[in-house]
């Protein structure tokens, strides 16, 4: 029985984290708990640079909300992106997720152009430590978010991979975009 536990537990964080699909977008969620913007350890990100489309943003620190939904960056800092802290440290076995915002009331964010990245794309993390790690597109994405692939932007990996996720689509009756872009990179080794 102890091996079942341990699955469940992931199964069950999987689910939770399914929920962001619904909710990680919205332009101004009052669920949304405040970001922090703590300076990164050595070994965790803190810089995200898309040469070809003009990124480079400083990563805030994501974690979960109350209701176990993915945090975004707040609607006020739209050019900023986050890393999510329950997710892989860049360059270590397993996927590590950045979110940032599309568009915001106030215009265009960090990920807007997000969608003309292709494959071979470079997109550099820089660590706390000053380290740059170069990961290289493998393919995008996009998705209903009823329709998320949870496991396969969240689940467990031995690659070292990165996950960009944001917000794409025509808005619902709330005024929240109904598909999220997801955008698979690999470690250029």
């Amino acid at each position: 029985m102890p091996r079942i536990r341990p699955r469940l537990i992931a199964l069950a964080a999987l689910a939770a984290l399914a929920i962001l699909t619904a909710t990680s977008c919205s332009l101004g969620s009052d669920r949304t708990k405040e970001a922090t913007g703590t300076p990164a350890a050595a070994e965790e990100p803190s810089r995200i640079s898309i040469p070809d489309i003009g990124v480079r943003s400083r990563l805030l620190r994501l974690g979960l909300n109350s209701d176990d939904t993915v945090q975004v960056p707040p609607p006020e800092k739209g050019m900023t992106a986050g890393w999510y802290t329950g997710s892989a440290k860049p360059g270590t076995p397993g996927a590590a997720v950045i979110i940032g915002h599309n568009d915001t009331r106030d215009g265009k964010a960090v990920f807007h152009d997000l969608g003309k990245v292709g494959k071979g794309t470079a997109i550099d993390v820089e660590r706390g430590d000053g380290k740059v790690l170069r990961f290289t597109v493998t393919g995008t994405e996009t998705v209903d978010k009823s329709a998320f692939p949870t496991r396969k932007v969240y689940g467990s990996t031995s690659d070292r991979v990165l996950r960009l996720v944001t917000c794409a689509g025509d808005l619902d009756a709330q005024g929240h975009p109904v598909r999220n872009l997801i955008v698979y990179a690999s470690l250029r080794t």
